[in-house]
């Protein structure tokens, strides 16, 4: 129950100027960024790189901490890919998941964080699909940061994944936990790190 009063934000860098994406965290009341990147490094934003970013946001007063390696969408064990799709669902079973999800709640009761990656849209990004979901499920508030500064709960999210799937009329033969488990499912299928896509960014690095 005591989670229940503690909200965790998410947001996406995307192509935004860093004045832009300090005035989003400002008018969210943001005190601290987790970056949940595999890789926090940015080749056409590096304002966005780790460094760079954790020192621009110090000078701003706002907290930064890496949590890439617990939290991180790309992950290296095959065991973890389902037909070379990153499988969200296996991913959050690990311990390293459950201690990165241990701490970005621990640090909600001290700072307003938000859970940062590079996607614009949090339907496209493993910081919504994946870890928002399993700190939604934990009883934890979570809204998303958008780059109009609009802010989205989570169970907004949660009802376009069910439209999205088809899954949005009641079906009496379907738990509803059954029904939200496999809209998700469907949505990460789509936009889940593939090593398929990643191999083809390198064979045509390789080619150039």
């Amino acid at each position: 129950m005591a989670n229940r009063a503690i909200e965790v934000l998410t947001i996406g860098h995307s192509t935004l100027p860093y004045e832009r994406f300090l005035a989003l965290l400002r008018q969210a009341s943001v005190t601290a960024i987790a970056d949940v990147r595999t890789a926090p490094f940015s080749r056409h934003f590096p304002h966005f790189n780790r460094d760079v970013l954790c020192e621009e946001l110090r000078q701003d007063k706002v907290a930064y901490v890496f949590l890439g390696a617990e939290l991180g969408g790309r992950p290296k064990d095959t065991q973890f890919f389902c037909d070379g799709v990153a499988d969200y669902e296996k991913m959050a079973e690990t311990d390293d998941f459950a201690r990165g999800l241990d701490r970005v709640i621990k640090g909600a009761k001290k700072f307003r964080i938000a859970l940062m990656c590079s996607e614009h849209d949090p339907m496209d990004c493993h910081r919504c699909l994946l870890v928002g979901r399993a700190l939604h499920e934990r009883g934890i508030i979570v809204r998303h940061i958008l780059s109009s500064g609009q802010l989205v709960d989570h169970n907004q999210i949660e009802a376009r994944l069910m439209e999205m799937s088809g899954k949005s009329d009641i079906d009496l033969f379907e738990p509803p936990a059954k029904q939200i488990a496999s809209a998700y499912r469907d949505r990460a299928t789509k936009v889940a790190f593939s090593e398929r896509k990643d191999n083809s960014k390198k064979s045509a690095i390789v080619e150039q």
